[in-house]
């Protein structure tokens, strides 16, 4: 019988990243609607954006095997 232990873990913190986008995503949203008069709070919370997705990107990168 196949052991599918590991493959039950990944899919269960994939699920897990992809419910996290999603409230971020209509976090975001619903920021952006309340702010949309205010251009300087705009700018600041896309320079933390950038900042993050910076973040994301060298963890995904250094956790990536190469081929």
């Amino acid at each position: 019988m196949l052991d599918f232990t590991a493959l039950e873990a990944e899919l269960t913190a994939n699920e897990s990243v992809d419910s996290s986008a999603a409230a971020l995503i209509t976090a975001l949203a619903n920021e952006i609607e309340a702010n949309k008069d205010a251009p300087a709070k705009l700018q600041a919370m896309a320079d933390r954006l950038r900042a993050s997705n910076a973040s994301l990107a060298a963890a995904v990168a250094a956790g990536t095997p190469t081929a």
